[in-house]
């Protein structure tokens, strides 16, 4: 036997209901580097669409692969997401032009592969679902001739096998993941494609639950109306798991009326256990922060409908770049973007911690840019990857990523940027810039860890310092006070507000660091209206 194109459609399509099943408990191991919980989601948001691009396909095997690769690339939604799309790109490189593939194709297809995604990651780390695709590359390489060439399944059995062993040990390899007493996340979301593509190899292929699955609406017509026409942009959705103290039939009345007060088209079912919404609205963050009131999110989409408009109805032609630069920038809250704008920056990309845009939301956003060198600033570490691969897929213009971590490093580089000065020196001048701020951020815990020798609860207030917790509070102005006493010299403090922080509370915090900063310090307060951090301190 051996795997041909079908057989590999259907693997695929079981493997992304397999995710989509239990993104839940591999959102539930995510502590590692802080307690988020997306891995799940941006996993399975990354393979869901092959279940429907590839539902009715029946080519090569070589065929099958690509797609599948490009399906995932243009969906990859955080670290985990990313590193996948890239194994899978490599995968389809090492079958190509491959009707069928037999168990010694399958096992140079996994090296290929894990190759691909050790060199998409700046710096790798042991412990994590790089270290699952590793030893399973490798064992699969060391049997495939000797025991499974024309074997699939027992390939495959052996592959999941190796995959749990290796998992197991992930604990002994990342002190974190020990302390919390959990195993990766990302190698568990790669256990579970395993675990899918060997059921639908044995004849048993995942379904997707009844109860994940929502019926998608037909297309709409667009190209009756303009794009102008559409007043609330992102179509925003979400199924909120809720937490116990709204569990029951209709306990979300509240949210229900809120969410109607943002936007149109509102679609909101409450069951028991769960709330599924769906809006269009002009502040996808604010929705979304709503919606985590009432429990945890269970899965999140975001579209702009103009971008869909613009791509669907208009013929796109290449045009003369109208200027050499143009800036592009990842961020949350209005008043984050209006900062981001003022200092030049062309389209802004709405996405941040826990709510990743997607490589397609990257690309779709320099494509809109008329320029010869588009500066793209992922401003936060988890959205580099997807930010780098951009990079590589639009050929048209040359693009460069500048390694912003943070919204303090993105625009400290933006203050860099010469419009009289060449691409490279530009690129130098924005890196080194990086270097002169630190970010300090509050934010919560969404469920319990265990940190080092701490223990964090679920809702604990959390004192960041360059993503890293520094400390753990009972409210946010304790929080604030001790990431004051660790900013140390500086010249200047920049205070933005959530848009869940009144005014009166962000005095209270700017007071906190007046009272413990140089007098010489020069402190502004912005209300940045950012989702999930409260508060987010640029100290240069």
């Amino acid at each position: 036997m051996k795997i041909n194109g079908r057989i590999f459609r259907d693997m695929a399509i079981s493997a992304a209901n397999a995710l989509d099943n239990h993104k839940e408990e591999i959102n539930n191991l995510n502590v590692f580097p802080v307690p988020d919980g997306d891995t799940g989601i941006n996993m399975c948001l990354t393979m869901s669409e092959c279940r429907t691009e590839l539902k009715d396909f029946d080519g090569t095997l070589s065929e099958c692969a690509a797609k599948l690769g490009n399906i995932m690339l243009r969906g990859a939604r955080g670290n985990s997401g990313v590193i996948l799309s890239v194994f899978f790109r490599g995968f389809a490189k090492s079958l190509l032009g491959k009707e069928e593939a037999d168990a010694v194709d399958l096992a140079a297809a996994m090296t290929r592969g894990t190759e691909e995604a050790y060199k998409a990651v700046m710096t790798p780390t042991e412990g994590t679902i790089l270290t699952v695709m590793r030893v399973c590359a490798e064992q699969a390489t060391a049997t495939a001739e000797s025991t499974y060439r024309e074997d699939p399944i027992g390939f495959f059995r052996y592959l999941l096998s190796v995959a749990v062993d290796t998992l197991a040990k992930t604990p002994d390899m990342l002190p974190v993941l020990k302390q919390a007493q959990v195993v990766d996340s990302g190698g568990q979301g790669f256990v579970t494609i395993l675990q899918g593509m060997l059921a639908s190899l044995e004849g048993t292929p995942v379904q997707a639950n009844a109860g994940n699955t929502v019926s998608a609406p037909g297309a709409a017509d667009f190209s009756a109306f303009d794009t102008g026409d559409i007043k609330y942009p992102y179509c925003t959705e979400c199924i909120v798991t809720k937490s116990d103290h709204y569990f029951g039939e209709e306990k979300c009345g509240k949210l229900h009326k809120t969410i109607m007060g943002m936007g149109d088209s509102v679609v909101f079912i409450e069951s028991a256990d769960m709330v599924k919404l769906h809006v269009h609205t002009e502040n996808p963050g604010k929705v979304l922060s709503e919606a985590i009131r009432y429990g945890s999110l269970y899965t999140v989409k975001v579209e702009n409908m103009r971008h869909q408009h613009t791509t669907l109805v208009e013929q796109i032609t290449p045009t003369e770049p109208a200027k050499p630069y143009g800036l592009v920038a990842v961020c949350m809250g209005e008043g984050i973007k209006a900062c981001f704008e003022d200092l030049g920056v062309d389209r802004v990309v709405f996405g941040g911690q826990t709510m990743n845009p997607s490589t397609e939301d990257l690309v779709h956003a320099i494509r809109q840019v008329g320029a010869e060198t588009v500066f793209l600033f992922p401003n936060n570490k988890n959205i580099y990857m997807a930010a780098k691969q951009a990079e590589e897929m639009v050929t048209d213009k040359r693009v460069v990523v500048i390694a912003s971590k943070s919204v303090p490093q993105g625009i400290s580089a933006l203050m860099a940027f010469d419009e009289s000065a060449d691409a490279d020196t530009n690129q130098t001048a924005m890196t080194e810039a990086l270097a002169a701020v630190r970010t300090f951020s509050v934010t919560y815990a969404v469920r319990d860890s265990v940190i080092g020798e701490q223990t964090i609860p679920s809702g604990a207030v959390l004192g960041l310092a360059e993503s890293k917790i520094a400390c753990v509070a009972d409210d946010d102005f304790e929080c604030i006070g001790a990431l004051a006493d660790r900013i140390g010299d500086a010249s200047m403090v920049t205070l933005f507000y959530g848009e869940d922080v009144s005014e009166e509370d962000a005095q209270r915090a700017e007071q906190i660091l007046r009272c413990k900063l140089d007098p010489l310090c020069e402190l502004v307060s912005i209300p940045g209206g950012q989702p999930l951090y409260h508060y987010i301190i640029s100290v240069e």
